[in-house]
């Protein structure tokens, strides 16, 4: 059989206790500092609708419906059925594109670094600033459709190929569009996502 030793606790001083939770307190609160200070800056994306299928790349052009909102909620952009090659986009539009499905609807936040940083967009017509300098932005994207460049020239050659052998009449031209995705004039005024 062994035996126990017995060690007597020494009392503990009086206020001694609220010094310990104290010190508890301020770990957490400067570990909570730090973490919060090295954050993720990078997008978030939402799902409002999931799309199916696989992502477009940054050599892809995506054929979307999309608001595009300064984080305070004032709307500078809009466009339906807008045609955007991933690679003329800011990087967090494009690296945003890259995480979604064709047939889903997102909501996109985009911290300034990954946008235009500290250049501000004018609108050409008026001068107004339309995007401050270092602006969050939050677009609503519903992603249609995406073809790779490789197959949307594929389909144009073809077009033209059409159009040659039935003697040229009507058409969609040498700057037609392939099916599924319009080419239309991008919009003025505002700048592209």
């Amino acid at each position: 059989m062994s035996e126990i030793t017995r060690v007597p606790l020494q009392p503990v001083a009086k206020g001694s206790l609220t010094k310990i939770w104290l010190g508890v307190a301020a770990a957490v609160v400067l570990g909570s500092g730090v973490a919060y200070a090295t954050r993720y800056q990078g997008i978030e994306i939402e799902t409002i609708k999931a799309g199916t299928g696989a992502s477009p790349t940054k050599s892809d052009v995506a054929l979307i419906n999309y608001v595009g909102r300064l984080a305070s909620g004032k709307e500078f952009d809009r466009g339906e059925r807008a045609v955007l090659p991933l690679e003329t986009v800011i990087p967090g539009f494009s690296e945003g594109l890259g995480k979604m499905q064709k047939g889903g609807k997102y909501v996109l936040e985009i911290p300034a670094e990954k946008g235009y940083g500290a250049e501000e967009k004018r609108n050409p017509q008026t001068g107004e600033v339309v995007i401050p300098a270092n602006s969050d932005l939050v677009f609503e994207v519903e992603l249609i459709d995406y073809k790779s460049a490789a197959e949307l020239e594929q389909q144009r050659m073809m077009m033209e190929q059409m159009q040659r052998m039935q003697g040229g009449a009507g058409g969609a031209g040498a700057g037609g569009a392939p099916s599924g995705i319009p080419m239309p004039p991008m919009p003025g005024g505002a700048p592209q996502p």
